[in-house]
């Protein structure tokens, strides 16, 4: 968090979440993400193996104004167009060009059926050709890089990055502080035990699971399991990542066990009407996503290694995940890429809450676009602040900060 007041922004959710507490409001709900900045957008594929554009992170996700979400997009374009070092107009013009794309989408959101809302999603290479005349020759081969990689970002190559052979079978390579496999965090009996009590918590996970996708589960059986350190809000929770096998080593599936803890919106915006946090994330998430994770579940880990009870989420580790270089952006870019980033996030609101009731709000005109313009600008001041004043207590020792890779 103190690398750049973005980096500092991405992992104050929290901070912000209790800033827009005392901000005025429709009063209309929908399913948030909580944590909607730029880069919390992304590439993935979706079930029919079409990579689809779309919200990527809802550890906050909860009921709750549909606003604040718009408001943490528009206020993240405007911190990182600063570190950019764009100018005063290149940063409104980037603001209300997303503000805009999302008001004309929950427009056009309520003058359809609402089976059609629930089908709408950005396909990739639709969406990318569009965005990609923005770009110069140079950008646009990168673009293409970008998305070839992302294809080819899935299971088999997790295997061939993250594991070696042991006797001729897979096992997690070790790379701490980020990945430590968990015969090095516990020895002997210990590692075993945990490792038993870890398939008993899988067959609850797989509970969570639609019928057809847990029959596809039950194909696969757990051989590894590792520590792995993840994102930049999520240090401090627990991550695991397991390796399964099917038929044999050329059969691996890798999951992700990430725990989930309250979200930060529920002081603030009431209870989140689920018990256990991982089940909130994943039936936040398969609310507000067009197409999601196939292996998408939940459990609750009653003993951890620690001895502590904890919920988690699971998802696939890679499943051709990819992310916009947004802090390379150029102006004409981060604009295309808020336009995307607002259609997406009004499609997610249009799913869970009354899009005609916000679209009537909103309106026709610009005023919603200009008033986020200006309140993103007002915020990206106080997160610089905050940033500082951060800055400011670790350097005199009222904070402890870890530095590192």
């Amino acid at each position: 968090m103190l690398s750049s007041p973005f980096a500092f922004f991405r992992g104050a959710s929290a901070i912000m979440a209790a800033d827009l507490a005392g901000t005025p409001v429709t009063g209309i709900r929908v399913q948030l993400c909580g944590d909607a900045h730029l880069a919390n957008f992304g590439v993935f594929a979706a079930p029919d193996r079409s990579l689809v554009f779309d919200v990527n992170d809802f550890d906050e996700t909860s009921p709750g104004p549909w606003e604040w979400d718009v408001k943490r997009l528009a206020a993240s374009i405007a911190i990182v167009s600063r570190d950019r070092g764009f100018g005063e107009a290149e940063r409104r013009t980037a603001i209300t060009g997303t503000v805009r794309a999302y008001r004309e989408a929950m427009l056009g959101f309520a003058r359809m059926r609402t089976i059609d809302v629930w089908y709408g999603r950005l396909d990739v290479s639709e969406q990318f050709a569009r965005w990609s005349q923005h770009l110069d020759a140079p950008r646009r081969a990168g673009l293409d890089k970008a998305l070839a990689k992302a294809r080819r970002k899935d299971s088999l190559r997790a295997l061939a990055k993250l594991t070696y052979k042991v006797d001729g079978a897979p096992r997690i390579i070790s790379d701490p502080p980020l990945v430590v496999p968990i015969g090095e965090l516990l020895e002997g009996t210990e590692s075993e035990r945990f490792r038993s009590r870890m398939a008993g918590y899988l067959r609850l996970y797989e509970q969570t699971l639609q019928d057809d996708r847990r029959h596809l589960f039950g194909a696969y059986r757990p051989v590894d399991l590792a520590h792995k350190v993840v994102g930049v809000g999520s240090v401090g929770t627990r991550a695991w990542i397991m390796l399964l096998l099917g038929d044999d080593a050329s059969d691996p599936l890798f999951l992700q066990l990430k725990e989930a803890e309250r979200s930060v919106l529920e002081p603030f915006a009431g209870a989140s009407g689920h018990d256990n946090q991982g089940e909130r994330v994943v039936e936040g998430q398969r609310l507000m996503q067009a197409a999601s994770d196939v292996f998408l579940g939940w459990l609750r880990v009653e003993t951890d290694i620690d001895g502590r009870r904890r919920d988690y989420y699971v998802r696939q580790l890679w499943d051709a995940k990819a992310s916009a270089p947004i802090t390379t952006f150029e102006p004409d870019e981060m604009l295309a890429y808020g336009e995307i980033c607002g259609w997406t996030l009004a499609r997610a609101h249009a799913r869970s809450g009354d899009r005609a009731a916000i679209a009537s709000y909103l309106g026709a005109g610009d005023r919603f676009d200009r008033a986020l313009a200006e309140f993103s600008e007002h915020y990206a001041d106080q997160n610089e602040q905050d940033f500082a004043a951060l800055q400011s207590a670790v350097a005199s020792g009222d904070a402890q900060a870890e530095f590192g890779r």
